[in-house]
């Protein structure tokens, strides 16, 4: 593969994980689950996904 081969597979794999992301959030929303998320400092916390939506513009 050239590189501007490998440049487009990235972004065309990096949109399709986005997406994957949203959908998958907004499934748990609408079931009222939660996601299970790690911070900055390691610690493994449960959030809503519905809190995750609202506090992300990108969802």
């Amino acid at each position: 593969m050239s590189n501007k081969e490998v440049q487009e597979f990235s972004a065309k794999l990096k949109k399709g994980l986005e997406i994957a992301e949203k959908k998958m959030l907004q499934e748990k929303a609408l079931l009222g689950e939660s996601i299970v998320v790690c911070d900055s400092n390691n610690n493994i916390m449960r959030i809503p996904a519905s809190e995750v939506i609202a506090k992300h513009k990108a969802f």
